[in-house]
């Protein structure tokens, strides 16, 4: 039985608004905001009076009659006034909002997820309009451009940008370190999508919660200017209402009542909306059902599956063939630190090529040099990679682009790190073939699907809707295997793909990985510590220390006679060597 039969099913369909309906503060906070967008909205339709329409004879007219909130001291009536600032408040506000989000975030995701001199600009940028004091720009921007409400909010908006740039840059610089982003490079998605559905997606709730801030202080210093009588008077807005009731409060104080309240009703509304929000987009406030999860078999070192599976003597075209290939790492003293030295090993198409050695000896550095995906500070410094007759080590990036996902793969270790929890298991499949394929969600669909049956899940359409932890990591991993499968690619770069595994799905997927090569015809280049992965699927093997590849054949002449001391001393820390043995006899 798959290990998660028990698990409930999925309902991804279910929107936020749909769960903030079962919270009682979203509720509350939800209503009073919708009731007064739309009073605001049609406010010249609901209002008594003309709110410009001044009256000597009802000069701070009490509450009643033709005036159910009074008069001003102008005898306009307070109620109509009340409605009409309201569009005007709070589309000052938006303003604010609006431009603060579009500067802050946008600033935030590409300094936080590129780096380097972009991110030093930018943060240099943020850190200049965070220290002008911003009473004294918005005074001089009154004195140059006048008491125009919309332009004081546009620079209040721009000033308020570094609050939004500060908390997205640091967020995105948390989730830029994800393997799931590593993955979805690795997919073939481009930078701007992995940034608007990935990267944004991750960092939306402090976005929200900033937000609402922002927008109740984008309130308040709107109406603290026109309080101030610095706004534009011939408006009608909260604080405008506020300057007229401070200035009869001892006549009439009831004029200060109506626009504080609704001001201190609109700020603790959408902070609570938005902490409701925060709670659902983070599911802190939804029970969940635990899955009974079946206790995991010790991980051995070594699998017991089939003797390997070696063509002998066969010549093999070449498919991607790395000649003295050669990765350092700038240091800050201006050195550069190498960790693969003048490496060189050949995969044929169809083959299954092993590159087996320590932690530590470059194996992974090698891999990543053949997808250019190399961490910031590393680089190729010489030698070349060529793949299909193009050298990738010296491919422009936008060409390398194009081949990740589609013809070259990549499947990962730690399988559960590598999908993004925000999206479900589908979504997370059908949006490379969607975007390199180019077919539609349908077809997508259905061309997942099938490829979660091909790796062997049991009941495919269940797995599509769930999310990465509501399946178990064997599961994770034939997801990984299908995603990478997906756009049928000549080359897969498997990086110890069944380390995290335990032995009875270290060998299904390395079943998996064989089946896969003899249908699709794939070649193959397996990064492992593993001995007996390698006697067990490897074609040719190569082994490699402290960077350097010593010892590299045909798996049968390097198992059974290894020609050099490191080989000798892997082939000896074995604890399990019956999948060796076997190897060794065929």
């Amino acid at each position: 039985m798959s290990l998660n039969q028990d698990l409930p099913t999925v309902t991804p369909g279910k929107s936020l608004f749909r769960r903030l309906l079962r919270n009682p503060v979203g509720v509350i906070a939800m209503t009073y905001l919708a009731v007064l967008v739309l009073i605001t909205a049609f406010s010249r339709m609901l209002a008594p009076a003309d709110p410009n329409a001044a009256s000597l004879i009802d000069v701070l007219a009490p509450p009643g009659g033709a005036h159910p909130l009074g008069a001003d001291s102008a005898g306009r009536d307070v109620l109509s006034r009340l409605l009409i600032a309201g569009q005007f408040s709070l589309a000052g506000a938006l303003v604010a909002l609006l431009v603060a989000m579009v500067i802050g975030v946008t600033a935030g995701l590409f300094a936080g997820f590129y780096g380097g001199r972009l991110d030093s600009v930018l943060s240099w940028q943020a850190g200049l309009w965070q220290a002008l004091p911003g009473i004294v720009i918005l005074l001089a921007a009154r004195a140059v451009l006048g008491p125009s409400m919309w332009l004081s909010m546009a620079i209040f908006g721009l000033l308020l940008s570094p609050s939004f740039f500060r908390l997205v840059y640091a967020s995105v610089t948390a989730v830029r370190k994800e393997l799931y982003v590593d993955a979805a490079m690795v997919s073939g998605l481009t930078d701007r999508r992995i940034i608007a559905r990935h990267v944004l997606v991750a960092v939306r709730a402090p976005v929200i919660i900033q937000a609402a801030m922002v927008g109740g202080i984008a309130i308040a210093i709107q109406a603290g200017l026109e309080f101030l009588g610095l706004g534009d008077m011939t408006i009608p807005t909260w604080g405008s209402m506020l300057n007229d009731g401070f200035a009869n409060i001892y006549t009439a104080p009831m004029l200060m009542l109506w626009p504080s309240l609704v001001i201190a009703l609109t700020t603790i509304s959408l902070t609570l909306l938005a902490n409701a929000m925060r709670d659902e987009l983070e599911r802190t406030t939804r029970r969940k059902r635990r899955a009974r999860r079946q206790p995991a078999e010790p991980v051995t070192d070594t699998v017991d599956t089939a003797a390997p599976v070696e063509h002998a003597g066969e010549e093999r075209e070449p498919l991607l063939t790395i000649t003295g290939l050669s990765v350092g790492h700038d240091q800050p003293d201006g050195t550069v630190t190498t960790v693969v030295h003048n490496a060189s090993l050949m995969v044929g198409k169809g083959e299954v090529h092993g590159l087996i050695g320590e932690s530590g000896s470059g194996k992974t550095q090698t891999a990543w040099s053949v997808l250019r995906l190399l961490p910031d500070t590393g680089r190729i410094t010489g030698g070349s990679i060529v793949f299909d007759g193009t050298d990738l080590a010296t491919l422009p990036e936008k060409a390398m682009q194009r081949l990740r996902g589609t013809r070259i793969a990549y499947v990962p270790q730690e399988p559960m790190s590598n999908l993004d929890p925000s999206f479900t298991v589908g979504s997370q499949l059908t949006e490379p073939m969607r975007v390199r394929l180019g077919l539609t969600k349908p077809d997508a669909r259905q061309r997942a699907l099938a490829l979660l049956a091909k790796v062997g899940i049991p009941d495919p359409d269940r797995t599509f809707r769930s999310y990465p932890h509501e399946i178990s990591g064997g599961m994770a991993q034939r997801v990984l295997i299908a995603g990478a499968i997906s756009c049928q690619p000549d080359l897969l770069i498997a990086d110890e793909p069944t380390t995290a595994l335990d032995v009875t799905v270290q060998a299904e997927v390395l079943d998996l990985l064989r089946s896969l090569r003899e249908e699709m015809g794939m070649g193959i280049l397996l990064v492992t510590h593993n001995f007996g992965v390698v006697a067990d699927l490897c074609d040719r093997v190569s082994v490699m220390r402290e960077g350097r590849i010593v010892e590299t054949g045909p798996v049968r002449t390097i198992l059974r006679e290894p020609q050099h001391e490191y080989t000798k001393s892997l082939l000896d820390a074995i604890l399990d060597e019956s999948a060796v043995r076997e190897a060794v006899k065929a």
